[in-house]
């Protein structure tokens, strides 16, 4: 048998086992986190747009598919394909692929990033202050050598009492891979200490911790030494979006949570995160989820979100 063909037999037996093994750790629909910072989810059916705020991470799709919407653009990620995200940003996303025989199985691995300075440090990896802007988001091919560290994480959720040694060590596999791939730019710009990313990821930090307040773009500008131009443009390669399209989102999903999970009314909701009129919240909320504000609510009381 050719060399390539022994590889392809094994990428195809990796492949398999990713089903079977997150198929027997997530039994029925829903999610599971077997060890800290590794997460499970399955489906057995297509679902609806879920929005919430998406942390660094790196995901893994074993059977099925899924698209991720940023902004206006639009990531679609299956078995062959991975996703990274690299900066909390506002997201939507909804399982495209799934059926009771073939369900949706996928896995997220949290990105923390000293662990990949530290790993940039090992390996040689010096990132330039400054180098061409990157989108926070992007999908690229699963590859043998990454797919085969992604099946010993795996193997590794049904041996929880070998994680505390054994997880730091994939998960720096797993980021080294990362650096040596195309994603490697997208990752060394998540610890940048200078540059426009590093700005930007503060422009985020700022805008979340006053989201709820009115967005002075100019006075955000000179906080992070920019002119507001380039504000614009910069936040905007990197994020799909606007500052005021993500303050909006930011404050549209968390009256979303006030009035899933605290109860709150619409306009309650509204005005707590910015909105002091409650026919304005009402068109942004329905433009963005699709329905008013009290039938999403009950829709979606029961939702449940996917990895």
């Amino acid at each position: 048998m050719l060399e390539h063909e022994r590889e392809a037999l094994q990428e195809q037996a990796y492949r398999e086992e990713l089903v079977e093994r997150i198929g027997r750790i997530v039994p029925e629909d829903g999610g599971r986190e077997p060890i800290p910072g590794v997460s499970f989810f399955r489906a057995s059916a297509p679902t609806e747009l879920f929005h919430r705020v998406w942390e660094p991470a790196f995901c893994v799709i074993a059977q099925g598919a899924k698209e991720v919407i940023v902004g206006r653009r639009t990531y679609r990620y299956d078995p062959y394909h991975y996703l990274i995200a690299t900066m909390e940003l506002p997201a939507a996303s909804h399982v495209v692929e799934a059926s009771p025989e073939a369900p949706y199985l996928s896995l997220r691995l949290a990105l923390d990033p000293r662990t990949i300075s530290a790993v940039m440090m090992e390996a040689g990896y010096v990132p330039s202050p400054e180098g061409p802007e990157v989108s926070a988001f992007d999908v690229s091919p699963l590859r043998p050598p990454l797919l085969e560290a992604v099946v010993r994480l795996v193997r590794l959720a049904e041996t929880p009492d070998e994680a505390p040694v054994l997880l730091p060590l994939i998960t720096r596999e797993i980021i080294f891979r990362l650096l040596q791939d195309e994603q490697g730019a997208r990752l060394r710009h998540l610890v940048l200490l200078n540059g426009q990313y590093h700005r930007i990821a503060r422009a985020i930090a700022l805008i979340r911790e006053r989201f709820d307040q009115p967005l002075d773009i100019q006075r955000l500008a000179r906080e992070l030494g920019l002119s507001t131009s380039a504000l614009y443009q910069h936040f905007k390669a990197a994020t799909g979006m606007s500052p005021l399209q993500f303050q909006k989102r930011l404050r549209l999903q968390e009256a979303r949570r006030l009035m899933l999970m605290e109860g709150l009314d619409a306009s309650t909701a509204g005005y707590r995160v910015g909105y002091n009129d409650p026919a304005h919240f009402t068109r942004d909320y329905k433009r963005l989820f699709g329905r008013p504000p009290r039938q999403d609510v009950r829709l979606h009381a029961r939702s449940v979100p996917a990895v």
